[in-house]
């Protein structure tokens, strides 16, 4: 790939294709999706606390068939294809969809297990031989796999001691949603609150409680390390950004979602200053906030806007960078993804622009819609249409 000029020497030898006016730029990374709940969205109103949305996300899962699921799933997988996304990290709570939608979607795919435990009173040991299993059943050419403990108010202690101790054995990656919400930060932090009580009532084992922020209770636990994905960080104690920057651990923001709860405001700048890898999800629709006539839709391009408009001392690089390289390093796949540069995967993105080179960065957060084209591993699968 090169300027006309570099190539036009090759014309006799190679197919070239002019893309015309645009900026040429590395497929989008989505560090942490939910594809499966992607038909839910505008469907669950935004509610006045976390704990309050919870019933709400239960009660519209178990109303769906597999069959919902998988549409659902292609929807998602549709929708950020189009809107410029060539690698998703994605939570799979409906494990049986794989492989078969990986096969329909050309998208490269990190799926992370999901795994629970607390409702179904069953042993950690139990629940994690069952991922591995999975895990192991499955193998593709352009996926991965890794393990989901899906947060420290769901799972067991010992689920995610067993999962870190596997995860630095195997070289896997893993997520898990941590200080997501206040009540989950007064649960562990000071052992009380709306959360607390309820699973209490709901029969979870407290005892873990009080004796820490949620980041120190993963690092109690072994969870923290470079393979971890720390997903939204909403609420941090004194020396939290610290405590993740000495383990490398990843912390992935969804700002659209951070807006949909009203959560306090995003401290990316402390997660920065301590050597926090920062990078950028969408989340699911159900926790997407959904005004008038707009159509929602999984999109990355939205989640740098509003971002942007949030944290505007950030500058439009940064955030480009946040949405690519960033996420690109925390799935493990530095230089090969998130960048258009010799040796790396052949995944990039184009977008129409005819404007001057000191404001490509802006115009890459500000543009909407489908992208111009797209290719995945060297195969068009958005061609240029002219």
């Amino acid at each position: 790939m090169g300027t006309w000029r570099e190539l036009r020497s090759q014309a006799t030898r190679r197919r070239l294709v002019d893309l015309k006016d645009v900026v040429l730029l590395p497929g989008l990374v989505n560090a942490h999706c939910h594809l499966d709940y992607t038909d839910m969205g505008g469907q669950l109103p935004p509610p006045k606390t976390f704990l309050d949305w919870i019933p709400l996300i239960t009660a519209a899962k178990a109303s769906w068939s597999y069959s919902d699921y998988a549409a659902s799933w292609l929807n998602g997988a549709h929708m950020l294809l189009k809107s410029g996304t060539t690698t998703v990290a994605d939570v799979e709570a409906m494990p049986d969809l794989l492989p078969e939608v990986w096969d329909a979607t050309p998208l490269r795919i990190l799926s992370f297990l999901e795994m629970t435990g607390i409702k179904a009173r069953r042993e950690p040991s139990e629940i994690l031989h069952e991922a591995v299993d999975t895990i192991q059943s499955l193998s593709h050419s352009r996926n991965r796999l890794g393990l989901s403990p899906h947060a420290p108010y769901s799972t067991r202690a010992e689920l995610l001691r067993l999962t870190g101790r596997l995860a630095r054995k195997r070289g896997w990656r893993v997520c898990t949603h941590v200080a997501e919400s206040e009540q989950e930060y007064d649960m562990f932090r000071h052992g009380r609150g709306a959360m607390h009580d309820w699973l209490r009532r709901n029969e979870r084992d407290n005892s873990d409680c009080g004796l820490g922020s949620p980041v120190q209770h993963l690092a109690r636990h072994g969870l923290l390390s470079d393979h971890l994905l720390a997903i939204h960080v909403n609420y941090l104690a004194r020396g939290d950004a610290q405590l993740l920057g000495q383990h490398q651990v990843h912390v992935v923001h969804c700002p659209r979602s951070h807006e949909y709860f009203r959560h306090s405001p995003f401290q990316r700048a402390s997660l920065e200053r301590a050597g926090v890898n920062v990078c950028l999800g969408t989340d699911s629709l159900a926790t997407m906030r959904k005004t008038g006539r707009q159509k929602l839709g999984l999109d990355m391009f939205e989640e740098m806007r509003q971002l942007a408009s949030k944290d505007p001392a950030l500058r439009p690089e940064h955030i480009l960078r946040m949405a690519t390289i960033n996420g690109a390093r925390a799935l493990g796949m530095a230089g090969k993804i998130g960048e258009v540069t010799p040796r790396a995967q052949a995944d990039f993105i184009a977008i129409p622009y005819s404007g001057k080179k000191a404001g490509v960065h802006a115009a890459i957060i500000a543009h909407t819609g489908p992208v111009h084209c797209a290719m995945i591993d060297g195969r068009w699968v958005i061609p240029p249409a002219f």
